[in-house]
């Protein structure tokens, strides 16, 4: 059994007791009150202060230049100058763009609304932009959602006498741009306490400052800045919290004819709409209007009051998300084949002309998910190229781009993900100081990925009632994430192919306990499971409903073999014992005993000829057969030892190793070992 464990190391919480029971005596169920004390909370105060949906919102002048956004806003609207609100075409852009829109508007403000083409234009203000607004006698440009970095841009509007006023959520670069007002609360100068606001949530905020009534511009649109805050993935704490529950209330009988109408064409039931809903059925449709280059489509939707006009724009947002979806496959293809054989790189650098511009982000999602590092996608245009990129296992993009920056036209985004704009003729020199970086990140060899568990619970717990009780956490997203539980011990009694042969059902036994569960995208050969194996499962509960019977079922997350003993994922030194740098105390920590180096070569020699595993899988199957506690750090020292005597080879791939056996029968001088010797120089010194 080759079990594909999807993270590294499973960090699980640890409840504490008379927390939990301080909890429970305040009315949660037991399932919940260890799941919040697993999250900090030590009793009823601390929960309700971290579970409330219904706490203050700060002033929104305590935002740095506020009081010069509102007052440059109110006084065009006092003179009749034309305003225009200039966005993103994300969805947190789109709907901030269309809230300071409609408000503006509805305060009778001339205002009209600028999303800039993906293709044409490209990301945030612009030369374009900025002439076609003068043209038309703006006097004054909002940005929502961007323009932090738009230093030219600004000197360009002075020029031709154009005010600017920025709002933005994104990271802030050393110089800000001039302009009339910089409202963004990541300012190194802001003191605003809730610093992780969506764009929406900072438009939410401006015009909030100009109706002097938060209350009554949240009653008008909670269900926008929802849907662009939980879009953006912002922390679902504070006034994000507040934003969402509202928004989501509001959205279960919207009177927005557009959201309607897409509700409705997406088969999103409005009396179950959650984040969850919201960030895969809603937010990918409304996205694909920027994606594939209409975004008025978009605009349109949340601005009509038609609804005949609402269902053919719904209808016309669901028809090019598929489109996209197509586009996404056929880029995913190309993509892949250009990957070297062999190694993948610790970055992934890719070029094409060919490619669409709004849909190689996704793309690049999915291949830093699939192999395991950072992967940036360049659609080539001449001499220039435009680049989306995704993160992956804590590497920080803002950062790395920020620290290649000589390389780069432009650059912009977030630790998680970013794009930029560069020199066909730099490319590779850009993939070559990308990777490095890469690689002085990732060189502890160890686990790259962490699931957050909160807590590890027995089977008896996982009932009707508790999972139903849950519900008290709403809303789940990020900063307040679906809870996930962890199963020690337990047989894989069954496993039932469903969906075509895409999923799995399985039925688990613990003692006289079974729990059924689904496994999505997952089947016995890619997880390498079968009947009788002995597995710990990360999962979150979840309720399944067939045919009016209401059934406990976990949502499987992750599955790793058990283990009896202590397996640590800690590779503490390793890294400097490859360099040639390790310390005495690290040698100590990493240096094998004589017990140990025959406990792994046993388990390998009984194991096979060749084994193809996850590092920490083959760790973990090595302590349970053993029964002896191994650190990841140590088992690779151990490989390393074999591999210097010949014993074995090893090749290292992406998201695991393979090793083969070469003389299983013989024996060899483990004390030549080039790795041994390090470790006794260093021990000694």
């Amino acid at each position: 059994m080759c079990i594909a464990l999807k993270y590294g190391v499973w960090n699980v919480q640890q409840p504490e007791m008379n927390a939990v029971n301080a909890l429970v005596g305040a009315g949660y169920s037991p399932l919940t009150a260890m799941i919040l004390s697993a999250r900090g909370m030590t009793g009823p105060t601390d929960a309700e202060k971290y579970l409330s949906c219904s706490g203050s919102l700060p002033d929104p002048f305590l935002i740095k230049d506020m009081d010069l956004a509102a007052g440059r806003v109110g006084l065009a609207m006092t003179r009749g100058e034309k305003i225009a609100v200039f966005g993103d075409y994300d969805v947190d852009g789109i709907t901030a763009t269309c809230l300071l829109t409609d408000f503006l508007r509805c305060n009778g403000a001339d205002c009209v609304s600028y999303i800039p083409g993906r293709l044409e234009e490209g990301y945030g203000l612009n030369p374009i932009a900025i002439h076609q607004l003068h043209s038309e006698g703006v006097k004054l440009i909002i940005t929502v959602d961007c323009g932090i970095t738009a230093v030219e841009e600004a000197r360009l509007c002075r020029e031709l006498g154009i005010d600017l006023v920025i709002t933005d959520h994104h990271e802030c670069k050393d110089q800000l741009p001039q302009a009339v007002a910089v409202v963004d609360p990541h300012r190194k100068d802001d003191t605003y306490p809730h610093q992780a606001l969506s764009g929406v949530g900072v438009a939410f905020k401006l015009a909030a400052a100009l109706c002097g009534s938060q209350e009554q511009v949240l009653e008008d649109y909670a269900d926008m800045v929802c849907l662009g805050t939980v879009a953006d993935v912002m922390p679902l704490q504070g006034e994000n919290r507040v934003f969402v529950s509202r928004g989501l209330a509001m959205l279960q009988n919207t009177a927005r004819p557009g959201i309607a109408a897409l509700m409705q064409e997406c088969n999103c039931e409005p009396a179950g709409v959650n984040a969850a809903s919201i960030g895969f059925m809603l937010a990918p449709r409304i996205n694909a209007a920027g994606r594939m280059g209409q975004i008025q489509l978009a605009i349109d939707l949340f601005l009509t009051e038609d609804p005949i006009q609402a269902q053919e724009l719904a209808q016309g947002l669901c028809e090019l998300n598929r489109q996209r979806q197509q586009v996404e496959s056929q880029i995913y293809t190309e993509a892949i084949s250009m990957l070297p054989e062999g190694q993948i790189p610790d970055a992934i650098v890719l070029a094409d002309e060919g490619w669409h511009q709004g849909v190689v982000g996704i793309v690049a999602s999915r291949i830093a998910e699939e192999y395991c590092c950072p992967t940036f996608l360049i659609c080539l245009d001449g001499d220039h190229g435009k680049a989306s990129s995704r993160s992956y296992g804590g590497f920080n993009l803002f950062t790395s781009l920020k620290t290649l920056s000589p390389l780069l036209e432009s650059y912009g985004g977030h630790e998680l993900a970013a794009g930029f704009t560069i020199n066909r003729h730099r490319i590779g020199d850009f993939r070559r100081e990308i990777t490095a970086l890469a690689q002085e990140f990732y060189a502890d060899a160890g686990p790259r990925t962490v699931l957050d568990v909160d807590c590890c619970i027995q089977p008896e717990l996982l009932t009707i009632r508790g999972i139903d009780a849950l519900a008290y956490l709403e809303p789940t997203g990020n900063g307040c994430p679906k809870p996930v539980l962890m199963m020690q011990n337990l047989m894989v009694e069954r496993i039932h192919l469903v969906g075509n042969g895409r999923h799995m059902r399985l039925r688990l036994r613990s003692g006289n306990h079974t729990v059924n569960a689904i496994y999505f995208s997952a089947t016995p050969e890619t997880a390498s499971i079968e009947p009788g194996d002995i597995v710990d499962v990360a999962f979150s509960p979840q309720i399944n409903e067939f045919r009016g019977e209401r059934t406990p079922q976990m949502n499987i997350l992750d599955i790793r073999p058990s283990c009896a003993a202590p397996c640590s994922p800690s590779t503490a030194g390793y890294a400097g014992l490859l360099a040639g740098t390790i310390t005495a105390q690290e040698a100590a920590g990493l240096y094998p005993e004589r017990s140990t180096l025959a406990m792994v070569w046993r388990y390998l020699a009984n194991a096979g000829q060749t084994i193809r595993e996850d590092p920490m899988c083959l760790c973990r199957k090595i302590v349970r057969w053993s029964g002896s506690p191994l650190s990841l750090g140590q088992m690779l020292t151990c490989l390393d030892i074999f591999r210097d005597v010949g014993l074995l080879q090893i090749r290292r791939m992406r998201k695991f190793m393979i090793i083969d056996l070469t003389r299983a029968g013989e024996k060899a001088d483990l004390n030549t070992s080039k790795t041994m010797q390090t470790l006794l120089r260093a021990k000694e010194s």
